[in-house]
């Protein structure tokens, strides 16, 4: 018996694929766009031809260090991107790209950058923390630098403060830590306070 014939979008009967594939593309980009809403970072890669077992390996190395690694369609994660902090880095999707991302700059990064040192096959291309938008080199820096964690630990000993300033850094979503991880992340640069010395939160 042949196959039954393709229904319109509103005959009765099975769902017709195409608009079953405009539905899950919707909910697609709603998913990315509530990621991109709430994540920290985002780093764009290329797949020069990764093997399915290669990819389930970075998978995993991504999830040991807290990030998401997603293969994504171009044009879907420029409407995902629209209208976010992360929109900057739409001109960064051309070709076979894969986006991985995390609350932790610098574990993203990491992960990234290291597995790309073990295979010539994957690509950093760049990202964005939040709206800085960083390319290549940028992402490789941040993944030199400590993880938040570390950050947090250091900060304990540098700040010569009371205990109850240091608590009510430490308890800040986002304002007085980033400030640190940006002095971090000018570490080296002509003019730089020497290490040791205070950073002002």
């Amino acid at each position: 018996m042949g196959k039954p014939a393709r229904r319109g979008p509103n005959a009765p009967g099975p769902v017709w694929r195409p608009t079953l594939d405009r539905v899950e593309k919707r909910a697609f980009v709603a998913t990315l766009a509530a990621v991109f809403a709430e994540t920290s970072m985002v780093v764009v890669t290329r797949n020069n031809g990764l093997t399915v077992a290669e990819v389930t390996d970075l998978r995993r190395r991504m999830r040991a260090s807290g990030a998401t690694y997603k293969v994504t369609k171009n044009r879907l994660a420029s409407r995902a991107l629209a209208g976010t902090a992360f929109d900057g880095i739409g001109k960064l999707l051309a070709g076979p790209t894969a986006l991985a991302w995390c609350r932790d700059p610098v574990a993203v990064a990491k992960a990234a950058v290291d597995y790309a040192k073990t295979n010539e096959k994957f690509v950093v291309v760049g990202g964005a923390l939040g709206a800085q938008m960083l390319d290549a080199s940028g992402i490789k820096a941040l993944a030199e630098l400590p993880s938040l964690d570390v950050l947090r630990g250091r900060l304990l000993g540098m700040l010569n403060t009371p205990a109850t300033r240091i608590a009510g850094i430490l308890q800040a979503p986002g304002g007085q830590l980033a400030r640190v991880f940006a002095a971090y992340a000018k570490a080296g640069e002509p003019g730089d306070a020497p290490d040791g010395e205070p950073i002002a939160a």
